[in-house]
């Protein structure tokens, strides 16, 4: 009966680290999990910045080309009206 007692003390010890490291992990697993969304919400914010960057000198091209046409527009007016006289 001894040895049976030593054998299940032991196994006893193995179960408390086994229970321990298996939530450890569990709690480890999670903390990644967080870390990973909230990566995910830093790269959401930097693409988010990176768009609204992207329309800001997209509208400022529109305009410099409306401007050009209208440029182009009144220079071909002027050329014509030039040759027409």
């Amino acid at each position: 009966m001894n040895h049976f007692n030593r054998l299940v003390s032991e196994q006893m010890v193995t179960m408390e680290k086994l229970l321990y490291l298996q939530a450890e992990l569990e709690r480890c697993q999670q903390i990644e999990d967080e870390l990973q969304i909230l990566q995910n919400a830093t790269n959401l914010e930097s693409v988010q910045k990176d768009i609204q960057q992207m329309k800001k000198e997209l509208k400022e091209i529109q305009l410099i080309f409306e401007k050009q046409t209208e440029d182009v527009i009144n220079s071909y007016r002027e050329t014509n009206l030039t040759h027409s006289l």
